[in-house]
């Protein structure tokens, strides 16, 4: 349950951000029935750090009490008996959760072989040509066919790192990367920007 919270809280803002309003969250709630039975605006009160506190605080909510109603409790472990099919099937139905949130879950929270993608890895595949593809989901859907199972969670955090410092949404330090060769993206930046940035390695389901 932790790993759901924690990537829904990450939705739409930085890991470093969303850490903060986990941890806030976990510190004034005990458990997460009190966070199902408390008002909407305690929890977003909590949470109001990662933005989007509105929309989550209202699906956290709503998700859990669904939860409970349907299985008494709100430990997920039930899931361990689903196939990762099944757990996909299970999960979509709560709002705000789609499947890289699931995929989160099955690899953070379960340890299977499975292949997140986010807007990173989706930008940085399709860029280097590994895959061809207009969405996440249909990235998700090829990639995890071609990538070994082995390698495929710590693949995806490398390329969670790899995209916010060296292969960035806007400029893209292309003249530092390792596989420029290999890279069959267009708009190369092959001049140094001179712009410094700290590097930002910091991945909050390695935190949970």
């Amino acid at each position: 349950m932790d790993v759901l919270i924690a990537t829904k809280l990450s939705q739409n803002t930085t890991d470093k951000t969303s850490y903060i309003a986990f941890t806030n969250l976990k510190k004034e709630f005990r458990k997460w029935e009190e966070v199902m039975n408390s008002p909407i605006d305690r929890i977003k009160k909590s949470i109001k750090v990662c933005g989007l506190a509105n929309t989550k605080s209202a699906n956290i909510k709503e998700m859990l009490n669904l939860m409970y109603k349907n299985f008494g409790n709100l430990s997920l472990n039930y899931l361990k008996k689903m196939s990762d099919d099944e757990v996909y099937e299970e999960l979509l139905q709560y709002k705000g959760i789609g499947k890289k949130t699931i995929s989160c879950v099955l690899a953070f929270g379960m340890g299977r072989e499975v292949f997140p993608v986010d807007t990173h890895i989706h930008r940085i595949l399709n860029r280097v040509g590994a895959v061809d593809t207009k969405t996440p989901d249909e990235t998700f859907e090829l990639s995890g066919k071609i990538i070994p199972d082995k390698y495929k969670i710590s693949f995806h955090t490398n390329l969670i790192r790899f995209g916010r410092n060296v292969c960035k949404a806007i400029k893209p330090e292309c003249y530092d990367c390792t596989i420029n060769d290999l890279c069959s993206y267009k708009s190369k930046v092959l001049f140094d920007t001179k712009v410094t940035s700290k590097e930002n390695n910091f991945i909050i389901l390695e935190n949970i």
